[in-house]
């Protein structure tokens, strides 16, 4: 039964331009050299993802061994559904962090925080099931058009944030709040209750970081880690009184039985309720990891030279969720530090990323005793240095600089990170800048041209006379966002009294839609109204079929009163692609006809200055 149901799925992928198991692809010709070379990577890539995953799990306010087991199960699952053989997935500190902001922020909504923990696999479920979809509905493709001013805001908002959280830690402050303005209230609240104790500790953590970033800069998170840790227990050893110990420590550890799937006992409508809770969420966190994984994918295969599937990754990084949401995982995303990490260590197949998770298995059951020797002010101190090597003032500086539109979008997309959820944030900068760009594609300009005394194409001048004809060029994009601006301009054409005829050029006129055609079927009424006619030349055959499609085409051809005559001629005239302006001289004979008489009309054209004269 199996069988059928296997070929049904692998068609369905193929059907959607999605592998169906990349992963045999890493057998060919493997060999001894290739898999001590994957080895290597993958030894480094573990000792990296261990303690990154503890950090970024207490960033999300969950125990460590969540994002320890995400950087497991992740790295094992990722690599059979990938397209990039280099990927290496698992917790990140944006996803991290926007599961705090939104979910333990509002942990009264769910009944506490026991209540959101318990909730956590699903939620991990459903971002992997909103990312699997993505991948058959090539979601991912669209995710390129986002604007790098929103990526750049989100990032430096998330990390002030980060920043801003992760000090109550350090200062040995219980505090919470879900926006930074709450963040530091409730800190200088209770500015009091500082311990020098977790101060001092970070303060030696931030400085270690930092002085080993320059000799060992892909270890020294993990290098700094084992460094103070060390040195706290050797304090705490000596000077027990001075140094509470449980006041910063970690979390205990864990063992093989906090693998057991820990879904949520919810039934009847209460499933329903708290899919309703946490879709928002999953929907953010699901963006975002698509938003991070697809920008790593295009990193990697700028170095690499390969091409980049980005709906493939979007499908390896979905099932990797929905694999982890049983594993009492955490969201899962592409990690650019890592997968450059193994990258730059030397893997040729996608097996590195595998014995990486393998690794840091192995590594974390027989280290576990010792986790909870590690101080939280560390954790914290180190979360707060990889925060703040997130933002990148030159970027900030390109996007401030770069456009109005751009500094809109990275203001506003930062501003909502700091006084609103992040998934708010994320949501509200691609929609300032999805705005701002169809404010600027939907602003046709037109310049008006005649032929002058010479038979030139010259800027028409100042007249009492007015023409009979006016030949309209239309360049770019003609979908609903320029529609009426397009309607408003071509009646403010019509105006003037002496016009008789309009000629529309669609040659350079892309993507009619319903609204423009609503559009020009309201300018044919108005242009009626007044005894005007309309033509249209140099229609593709895409717009054509629009037209004929929506039936403007029949009422096209519909002449007015005054041009009707017994024998009925066509007004939409196609583009020849042998000759572009041959479209345009029928349609001016057919104007000719119209108007009557014999004499070569006075003409105006008008089309956008901008662009080529050369088809004109």
């Amino acid at each position: 039964m199996l069988g059928p149901l296997f070929r049904q799925l692998k068609r369905l992928l193929v059907d959607n331009d999605l592998e169906w198991f990349p992963m045999v692809k890493a057998f060919r010709g493997y060999n001894g050299g290739r898999a001590g070379a994957d080895l290597k990577a993958a030894i480094n890539v573990a000792l990296l993802a261990i303690p990154q995953g503890m950090a970024y799990a207490l960033l999300a306010d969950l125990p460590i061994y969540y994002g320890i087991t995400c950087s497991i199960v992740a790295a094992i699952v990722a690599p059979m559904f990938a397209g990039s053989p280099y990927t290496v997935l698992g917790p990140t500190n944006a996803t991290a962090f926007l599961v705090a902001s939104t979910l333990f922020s509002r942990s009264d909504l769910f009944g506490g925080e026991s209540q959101v923990l318990a909730l956590m696999p699903l939620l991990v479920f459903l971002v992997g099931m909103i990312l699997v979809a993505g991948a058959f509905l090539r979601v991912a493709d669209l995710v390129q058009y986002i604007s790098r001013s929103v990526v750049v805001g989100y990032i430096s908002g998330a990390a002030v944030l980060i920043i801003a959280n992760q000090l109550k830690h350090v200062l040995g402050i219980e505090s919470v709040g879900g926006t930074f303005v709450s963040v530091i209230s409730g800190l200088g609240a209770k500015i009091q209750e500082l311990q020098w104790q977790p101060l001092a500790i970070g303060v030696v953590t931030a400085a270690v970081y930092f002085t080993l970033r320059h000799w060992i800069r892909r270890l020294a998170f993990p290098t700094t880690l084992v460094v103070v840790t060390i040195l706290a227990a050797v304090i705490h050893h000596y000077l027990p009184s001075q140094f509470a110990y449980a006041d910063f420590r970690g979390d205990e550890g864990f063992t093989l039985v906090d693998l057991v799937p820990t879904m949520p006992t919810l039934g009847g409508w209460q499933l329903f309720d708290a899919i309703s809770l946490l879709f928002g969420t999953a929907l953010g966190v699901a963006f975002l990891a698509s938003l991070e994984t697809s920008v790593m994918s295009k990193t990697l295969a700028g170095q690499t030279g390969e091409h980049s599937n980005l709906n493939q990754d979007m499908l390896s990084v979905g099932l990797a969720n929905m694999a982890g949401s049983v594993l009492s995982g955490m969201p899962a995303s592409g990690s650019l530090t890592r997968s450059a990490l193994n990258y730059t260590s030397g893997a040729v197949t996608r097996l590195s990323s595998v014995y990486s998770g393998i690794i840091c298995l192995v590594g974390v059951v027989l280290l576990s005793r010792y986790l909870g020797y590690i101080p939280k002010a560390s954790l914290a101190a180190l979360v707060i240095c990889v925060a703040i090597t997130l933002i990148n003032p030159r970027s900030i500086r390109i996007c401030l600089n770069a456009t109005g539109s751009d500094a809109a979008v990275l203001t506003v997309t930062m501003a909502a990170a700091l006084v609103s959820r992040l998934d708010i944030a994320i949501f509200l900068g691609t929609a300032v800048s999805i705005a701002l760009y169809l404010k600027k594609a939907s602003k046709p300009h037109l310049a008006e041209y005649e032929f002058n005394q010479e038979g030139q194409l010259a800027e028409a001048e100042k007249r009492e006379e007015r023409s009979a004809i006016s030949i309209v060029h239309v360049e770019g994009e003609l979908f609903f966002g320029a529609a009426e601006l397009f309607r408003t301009q071509i009646q403010h054409v019509c105006a003037d009294a002496n016009i008789k005829v309009i000629i529309l050029r669609l040659k350079n006129a892309r993507h009619l839609d319903a609204t423009s055609v609503m559009a020009l079927e309201e300018l044919i009424t108005f242009m009626r109204s007044r005894d005007r006619l309309l033509l249209i030349s140099g229609a593709s055959q895409a717009v054509y079929q629009v037209l004929k499609n929506s039936g403007l085409l029949d009422v096209l051809d519909d002449d007015p009163e005054p041009y009707r005559t017994e024998k009925q001629d066509r007004n939409v005239f196609l583009n020849d692609p042998r000759n572009p302006n041959l479209s345009t001289r029928d349609a001016l004979i057919r104007a000719q006809q119209v108007i009557g008489g014999t004499e070569e009309p006075d003409i105006r054209i008008f089309f956008d200055p901008s662009k080529d004269k050369k088809n004109d």
